[in-house]
């Protein structure tokens, strides 16, 4: 599992659109998914990006209780062009169940009707519970279901992946 790879990977998707002008909006998931959008806008050159959190979207909302809130206060959604009529790619950094998708594109609803929304993940676990497929993925991985893959991103920017115990 190599994030930096998977990273490489995805840009040079996004390279060969913006190369054939094909108008895009970046829109990155809070947290991971966020950092990855603004690495991409920076390589790309791109003006800008948004950040969708799905805190009060989450199906699991009510057990998170502030730990939500806290989340939604230190990323809040942000979304600094045109919902409406945009082709939008969502991006996250890793695709397990669908159900955080899912809560971003009721969150990104929220803010307008886009013509078009993509899904760029870096990292797909295959496991899902709703049906939901990224349209680009950097890397398929297959870890225990024991196991959680976090991202992680220092100083540099540069992005790597840890594996952690699921807390139950």
């Amino acid at each position: 599992m190599n994030a930096e790879q998977s990273y490489l990977k995805l840009i040079g998707a996004l390279k060969k659109r913006k190369d054939a002008n094909e108008a895009f909006e970046l829109a990155g998931l809070a947290m991971g998914g966020a950092w990855i959008a603004e690495r991409l806008a920076a390589d790309l050159g791109l003006p800008n990006y948004g950040v969708i959190n799905v805190a009060f979207h989450r199906d699991d909302y009510a057990e998170k209780g502030m730990t939500a809130l806290r989340t939604a206060s230190t990323m809040p959604t942000h979304l600094p062009f045109e919902v409406n009529g945009a082709k939008i790619i969502l991006i996250d950094d890793v695709l397990l169940t669908g159900r955080t998708v899912r809560a971003a594109l009721n969150e990104l609803f929220d803010f307008g009707r886009p013509a078009q929304v993509e899904l760029m993940v870096l990292a797909d676990r295959e496991n899902r519970e709703l049906p939901i497929t990224a349209d680009f993925v950097g890397e398929q991985v297959s870890i225990p279901d024991n196991q959680i893959l976090v991202l992680e991103k220092d100083d540099a920017g540069k992005f790597s992946f840890q594996l952690e115990e699921r807390a139950e």
